[in-house]
């Protein structure tokens, strides 16, 4: 066993999950910092904190796995404390404990000063907004708003993160201007619903008028949504996405299945005419509009027919961003109740399916593009290329724009505009058109 050295702690922060998780991660270490600790993000560090999801199992695996590695290394002696926080400790917390004892405390998902003490800190009320962000700096996400108040029979995010509770216009907005203080130009609202926001606090649906307070915020040159809810959406935003150029003509509207009988027994208030419906007069007001969205094959009950019916649907509704997912039978939600009767092979042949269909309707849509110019920030250099995006696509998920690095110098989040050379099922190639 390594001897304790009077060396000064370096507290490691990883994230584990969703972009909510990644904010979060951001605020407690923007904390840290205003407590004059040192800390670093998936670096070397003698202390540990995990930022964990529980959302399906595949995110659970992966955060149990990551918890052992570190209990592991302290067992080693390279590091002298883990402590875990997020989503698997909200949920599990007694489990884990049981399980794995050797974590030196947990911590649930509304317990930061409690880990900030464990770690030695001070929770700072007076920091609104002020985080130190892991994204590159030209984008972070501003999370608008905390938990979910809807009762979708397959997720267990009310159970980790509690119910809906909106964030005041003026605190985004003072969180905006920090951020473009510090150089980010595109930000991306999260939430677990933003269609939702503004209930709790104004007694209506207010991100209509959150967005216009944002695009305000001088510096800020892109406001993109994500994680919007089809039932109850906020026709109006449609309106402030029309006529102001910084909201991106992108919406993340996950809308997970079509066939009416699936609809109903996840509880999403809606059926296959209205979300019809709802999308039409989508691109009806804005006809640029980039609609991504997220399926789930294989839930309880799914029959050959409903799955006929969903891809048949994506067939035709020719979604510019797709993304799919096998069910995951989750503990504490209602559909825990039904009988998971859709085999593994099949859950996974029906998401191949549906990911074949979205690559050729994405290699078409992309097609069109050659020859267009369009305006594009970049993220990265990779290699020999430059990596940019459009405004019709989100970090991490879409499609990227890769331009040759040797045929000029392009500075990191800088907006350019480029002509589409080449385009494949999820890439474009472009040249930087010469002012």
């Amino acid at each position: 066993m390594r001897t304790k050295t009077l060396k000064k702690n370096k507290i490691n922060v990883v994230t584990l999950g969703c972009s909510k998780n990644v904010y979060d991660s951001e605020v407690l270490m923007g904390q840290l910092r205003a407590n004059n600790k040192e800390v670093v993000h998936e670096e070397e560090g003698n202390v540990v904190v995990i930022n964990t999801c529980g959302f399906i199992a595949n995110a659970k695996e992966e955060s149990v796995n990551t918890i052992l590695e570190y209990v592991q290394k302290k067992e080693d002696g390279v590091v002298d404390k883990v402590f875990v926080t997020g989503c698997l400790s909200e949920r599990y917390k007694p489990d884990l404990q049981k399980e794995i004892p050797n974590v030196d405390q947990y911590f649930g998902t509304t317990e930061l000063p409690g880990l900030l003490k464990a770690l030695g800190a001070d929770y700072k009320h007076e920091l609104i907004g002020e985080r130190l962000t892991t994204t590159p700096k030209n984008y972070a996400y501003l999370k608008i708003a905390e938990g979910c108040d809807r009762p979708c029979s397959f997720c267990a995010i009310p159970i980790m993160r509690g119910k809906h509770k909106s964030t005041p216009i003026e605190q985004l907005v003072t969180e905006a201007k920090n951020l473009a203080a510090d150089g980010v130009k595109e930000l991306i609202l999260i939430a677990q619903d933003l269609t939702y926001y503004g209930l709790d606090l104004y007694k209506k649906r207010n991100l209509a008028e959150l967005l216009q307070q944002l695009v305000k915020v001088e510096g800020i040159e892109w406001i993109r949504l994500h994680y919007a809810f089809p039932t109850g959406f906020p026709m109006d935003v449609l309106e402030v996405m029309r006529n102001e150029p910084k909201v991106c003509n992108y919406i993340d509207i996950p809308l997970q299945h079509i066939a009416d009988p699936i609809l109903k027994s996840m509880r999403r208030g809606t059926t296959k005419a209205k979300t019809t419906k709802l999308l039409q007069e989508f691109r009806k007001a804005v006809p640029e509009m980039a609609i991504r969205t997220t399926l789930i094959v294989g839930y309880p009950g799914e029959t050959e027919e409903d799955f006929q019916t969903l891809k048949q649907w994506v067939e035709e509704m020719r979604f510019e961003r797709l993304g799919c997912f096998t069910y995951s039978h989750e503990e504490n939600t209602h559909a825990y109740s039904l009988e998971d009767d859709v085999p593994e092979d099949v859950k996974m042949d029906r998401a191949n399916q549906i990911m074949e269909v979205q690559s050729q309707i994405s290699w078409e849509l992309n097609q069109e593009k050659i020859g267009k110019e369009y305006r594009v920030v970049i993220d990265r250099k990779e290699g020999s290329y430059y990596v940019g995006r459009t405004e019709f696509d989100s970090p991490d998920v879409d499609n990227e724009v890769l331009i040759n690095a040797e045929e000029g110098y392009l500075r990191t989040g800088e907006f350019f505009t480029v002509k589409i050379t080449a385009a494949e099922d999820f890439d474009l190639y472009a040249e930087v058109v010469k002012n």
